[in-house]
């Protein structure tokens, strides 16, 4: 069975049951006396105002507990239009299209903001009506509200049970519509903004829009459930419409299931009718439904609903049907686009500050129309800030690009995606909620999603076939209908290919996608990369791996502190003299290798033996050796990417748990032992990019490095405040307001303060300028001096190779040279690793 015919055939047995369930509680409702034909009205009432917030809560994720100011909004246009003599039939819709009105203009700032923010903003606007309506006396009433409410006639129905019928009739076509929204392509939208805002944007699609469109669908359910409440109960005052009335709403969403199209039925049920169950308990009511949640969201947090479905799925998979077979596409991995003419994309002088940073400085280059176009350069150089420009995601301080004559500079990204330009991510952004064919699908929509209950293009044949065919094209070979939350790495990486291709762009932005591969991934992704620069498609691709730069690009951009050090092709950026001075420090005066006696009788302090490390399926280290001598400084050396942080994040005991191999620290195997534990034992990790506590003063991040061990630990602090007296200076200054070398010196001595055995510098001149760096690099060695055992991983290979008695060389998670300092200086292997040369 087709995906296309089982999603409809689906939706088809949903409609069928939720009107066997419609008709049997309109024939209730026309039978049971007058009490009950009331508490099913409210159980329907429930259910209305729970399809609109499951679009809210269920579809785009956020959360609101004022929805009862929209309820109130419907109940009295109802009230006061009719006191005037306006017709139900008018004063009704009137009282939703008002909500629907408040619900928008109330979500254009409020869903500015996320999480707990969000919810006061909400749970503010419920009080803010709820007091105006006690204010507006002449039009309200005030704290005595409106008696004597008409109710409509519904044929020969009248009263209650006209109410009662037409709001379950109104619930039953909420649920549908919420059934058209979530299987259509602005239900996957709203998932995909859920998921990732900044990947929305990237694909054309507008997040707030989209967002404020599910407020408004919520608030006039809202404001519809709202006027029938009016005119069931014939009377509206203040305290009706208080805030417990939305934690109800919220209630019967998540209690029923959020994002399911019968959690809001079941759990209107729930919440509907417990109440009667508990009459003799009314006090307790909140605190019966609050149990109710927790114990919901503990076993199941799909809601019962949720549960329900786990329940059938495990019964499927132990008794019935085996697991159908994974759709692959057949197609030909050949671009599913007709061949034009694409433009290429021209930077000119741009730039962009973050306060006293000049993070990219007078950028310039061209990206030509089917050629790969690599920036690269050490850690810190900008490149993935220039690479946020490009996309819109940052706008420009000065300078501009343009795409074919179309100047972009400082448009928004969704406005860059729809012109032409699309991109991938260092940390993969697929929509989690979504199968991997849909990931591609929605971003085929362009941004253009259509009528909200339009039909589901997304699900058209043309539409899917087109998906799969980019699927195959971006490399990738496994089940189209998997959930892209699920997908191992590697499929991840080129699943965000295919999706950002299904823009048909003229430029597309690649931020580290070989970062995880294996080397075969790595030649597969460089051979699409050619595949795809083919068809005419602008590259752009930010990378450390330098075999694979080398290998596809055209051109090269070297990027270094914001500015452009080189341009040219791979040959002419291996043989730059600037560019190598960049990566190794070449030319540094005060960065040549020093004699220093060998430690080759010093016993091992720290030993690692036959290290594999990775993050999933994929390891990131391969069989690493290495040690270190007590009193030695040893230096860690290789590109980005290399799996040097990797290493040091496992010596350090943060990354668990080691594949195979060992950690031995002065002969006490440690491969199992966490951070607190490795701290204790005498490691301490200086981390990369620092990691000061930013709101804790200078003296309070130097004794917090002390805290495992107490004694002494003033005379401690005096000693580091004397090895760098810039701490001195600013001691009760927070840290967060430091300079970046102030703030490297500290994480320096807070890990000093630990009194260790050994210690581990994680990229220690990052970001820093020069003068710093020598005076940072001047401490370190007064350190070495003292006999202090240092494991150092630094972008600048002469500096660390100044300071070190031996190094090693890391090369994709292997090491490819090791020996002296001064002879690894003079080894190929170390341009080797760092410019593929």
């Amino acid at each position: 069975m087709s995906p296309r015919f089982s999603n409809r055939a689906v939706v088809i047995a949903q409609v069928a049951m939720l009107s066997v369930v419609l008709g049997v509680a309109i024939a209730l409702a026309l039978r049971v006396n007058g009490y009950y034909v009331f508490v099913l009205a409210n159980v329907a009432l429930l259910a209305l105002v729970g399809a609109g917030m499951n679009v809210l809560i269920g579809l785009s994720g956020q959360i609101s507990f004022g929805h009862v100011g929209f309820y109130a909004l419907g109940a009295y246009t109802v009230a006061v239009l009719g006191k005037a003599g306006v017709s139900f039939w008018i004063a009704w819709p009137a009282g939703a299209a008002l909500a629907t009105l408040f619900g928008g203009l109330l979500a254009l700032p409020a869903l500015r903001v996320k999480g707990p923010y969000l919810a006061m903003v909400t749970i503010a606007f419920g009080f803010i009506v709820e007091h105006a309506i006690v204010e507006a006396r002449g039009l309200t009433g005030g704290q005595n509200g409106i008696m004597g409410i008409v109710s409509p006639t519904l044929g020969a129905l009248r009263g209650e049970r006209a109410v009662a019928v037409l709001a379950l009739l109104s619930a039953g076509v909420a649920c549908i519509g919420y059934m058209l929204v979530a299987r259509g392509q602005w239900g996957a939208a709203l998932r995909a903004v859920r998921g990732s805002e900044i990947a929305a944007e990237s694909i054309g699609l507008n997040p707030l829009v989209i967002k404020t469109v599910a407020f408004a669908v919520s608030a006039f359910t809202a404001g519809a459930a709202g006027g029938l409440f009016a005119s069931l109960s014939g009377f509206v005052t203040p305290n009706t419409f208080g805030f417990s009335q939305s934690i109800l709403f919220v209630l019967a969403v998540m209690i029923g299931g959020a994002g399911s199209a019968a959690g809001p039925l079941v759990g209107a049920v729930i919440v509907g009718l417990l109440p009667e169950v508990l009459s003799s308990l009314e006090d307790f009511r909140l605190l019966f439904f609050g149990g109710l949640l927790l114990l919901v969201l503990w076993v199941a947090p799909g809601g019962l609903v949720g549960l329900a479905q786990a329940a059938l799925r495990a019964l499927q998979m132990r008794f019935g049907s085996s697991k159908p077979a994974a759709t692959v596409s057949p197609v030909e991995p050949v671009s599913p686009f007709a061949p034009r003419t694409r433009a290429g994309l021209c930077v000119s002088g741009l730039s962009i500050r973050f306060g006293g940073v000049q993070a990219v400085s007078e950028l310039s280059f061209d990206a030509a129309a089917g050629q790969v176009t690599s920036l690269i350069g050490p850690n810190g150089a900008g490149k993935t800030t220039a690479l946020n420009m490009l996309s819109g995601f940052y706008a420009p301080s000065s300078g501009d690009f343009s795409l074919g004559g179309m100047k972009l500079g400082g448009r928004s990204a969704m406005r860059v995606a729809r012109a032409g330009i699309a991109r991938t991510y260092q940390t993969s952004q697929l929509f989690g909620a979504l199968s991997v064919i849909d990931n591609v699908a929605l971003a085929l929509t362009r941004g253009k999603l259509g009528f909200l209950f339009g039909r589901a293009r997304l699900h058209a044949s043309g539409v899917r076939s087109q998906a799969a065919a980019l699927l195959a094209f971006s490399g990738y070979r496994g089940d189209h209908d998997a959930s892209a939350e699920d997908l191992p790495h590697v499929d991840r990486r080129f699943v965000e290919i295919a999706r950002a291709m299904a823009l048909d762009p003229d430029v597309l932005l690649l931020d580290e996608p070989a970062a995880g591969l294996s080397t075969d991934d790595k030649e597969r992704l460089g051979r699409i990369l050619r595949k795809i620069a083919d068809t005419g498609v602008a590259i752009v691709v930010v990378e450390h791996d330098m075999a694979l730069v080398m290998g596809v690009s055209d051109a090269i951009v070297v990027l270094d502190q914001g500015r452009r050090l080189a341009v040219g092709s791979p040959v002419e950026i291996q043989a730059n003299v600037a560019v190598r001075h960049a990566y190794l420090g070449e030319g540094a005066a005060t960065a040549q290798p020093r004699s220093r006696a060998a430690k080759t009788g010093a016993p091992e302090l720290l030993g690692v033996n036959g290290l594999v490390v990775g993050y999933g399926a994929e390891p990131i280290l391969h069989g690493i050796d290495l040690q270190v001598r007590r009193g030695e400084v040893v230096a860690l050396l290789g590109a980005n990417g290399a799996g040097k942080s990797t290493l040091m994040r496992t010596l350090s005991g943060l990354h668990r748990p080691v594949s195979a191999g060992g950690v031995t620290l002065d002969g006490q195997d440690v491969s199992t032992l966490g951070a607190e534990s490795m701290v204790a034992l005498g490691m301490a990790l200086s981390p990369e990019g620092r990691q000061v506590f930013p709101e804790l003063s200078v003296l309070d991040n130097i004794r917090l490095g002390g805290f495992l061990a107490p004694q002494g630990r003033d005379a401690r602090v005096e000693d580091m405040l004397t090895r760098f007296p810039r701490l001195r200076e600013r001691l009760h200054q927070r840290a967060g307001l430091l300079s970046g070398g102030e703030q490297q010196m500290l994480a320096v001595a807070r890990a000093l303060m630990s009194r260790p055995r050994i210690l581990l510098l994680d990229e220690p001149s990052l970001g820093l300028a020069p003068k710093v760096v020598a005076d940072l690099f001047a401490a370190l060695d007064r350190l070495r001096e003292e006999d202090m055992t240092i494991l150092v991983v630094d972008q600048m290979a002469a500096l660390a190779l100044a300071l070190a008695d031996r190094a090693y060389v890391l090369e994709r998670g292997r090491i490819v040279a090791q020996g002296m300092a001064s002879d690894i200086a003079q080894d190929p292997a170390l341009a080797q690793a760092y410019l593929g040369a």
